[in-house]
């Protein structure tokens, strides 16, 4: 892998974090903090607004809204791959943990295995062979090689092709790109969360390939329970995944505006 395209991908995750919550938040209050001894009400009016923000996204009605916004493309049926002339189907590393102590091994994330799941449902229903794509980020090995174990030893479904150097999504859809390319193929049925699939979509799509949106995961209903909309450190990593999708979002367009 190019050590200075691993190095810009170290550099992308350390500003995300940065810009993102829950970190920009603590940042901003600490700035507030020092602010406040010069200038005590502007100062103390920025703790205030990060600690606001921290509150706001930790409620789940308001992290639900964000993930949602996200969520453009309709769930798919199976019947409908080969209606769109589907040639095979792509699904995106979401993520695999590095070496579990139970298992001795590296293990998917649970996004990722969520993901990986759904595609050899829709392999069982079409009979299409899965590409699944996703490098290194920590583990032992490459993610797609974990999601390859994990299809064909627990889903007893089958990958053709592992795409192991990637490290974002433009990535996967360039290197994929190739590899599919030159087996003929061109239409693909996209397998990733519904909240990642504006972005994974056009870069598969800006990579030349013709795409299906096979989104899951998608957000459930609200719930009129007390308890689901007290405000809580999941829906504040829920608030924090979609804004860094957002930022994405902006960040793709503006390159391929270029």
């Amino acid at each position: 892998m190019n050590a200075a395209f691993s190095m810009l991908f170290a550099l992308k995750k350390i500003l995300s974090a940065l810009l993102l919550p829950p970190v920009s938040s603590i940042v901003l209050a600490l700035f507030g903090l020092w602010l406040a001894r010069y200038h005590r009400r502007t100062g103390n009016t920025l703790v205030v607004l990060s600690l606001l923000s921290v509150l706001v996204l930790s409620w789940p009605p308001v992290s639900d809204a964000l993930v949602r916004s996200l969520e453009r493309y309709p769930a798919v049926t199976p019947r409908q791959l080969p209606e769109a002339k589907v040639q095979a189907i792509v699904v995106l590393g979401g993520g695999a943990d590095t070496v579990a102590p139970e298992y001795g091994v590296d293990v998917l994330s649970r996004g990722a295995r969520e993901r990986v799941r759904y595609a050899a449902y829709l392999q069982q229903q079409t009979g299409l062979p899965i590409l699944a794509t996703g490098g290194s980020t920590g583990g032992t090995r490459a993610e797609a090689l974990v999601m390859k174990d994990v299809v064909e030893r627990e889903f007893k479904g089958r990958v053709r092709w592992t795409e192991v150097e990637s490290l974002d999504t433009r990535n996967n859809a360039e290197k994929s790109a190739v590899l599919l390319k030159a087996s003929g193929i061109e239409r693909i049925a996209l397998v990733t969360h519904g909240w990642h699939m504006v972005r994974a979509a056009k870069d598969f799509e800006h990579a030349g390939l013709q795409v299906l949106p096979a989104p899951m995961g998608f957000k459930g209903g609200p719930s009129r329970k007390l308890y689901r909309v007290l405000p809580r450190a999941s829906a504040l990593s829920d608030s924090s995944l979609a804004l860094h999708e957002w930022l994405g979002i902006v960040a793709q367009r503006a390159s391929l505006d270029r």
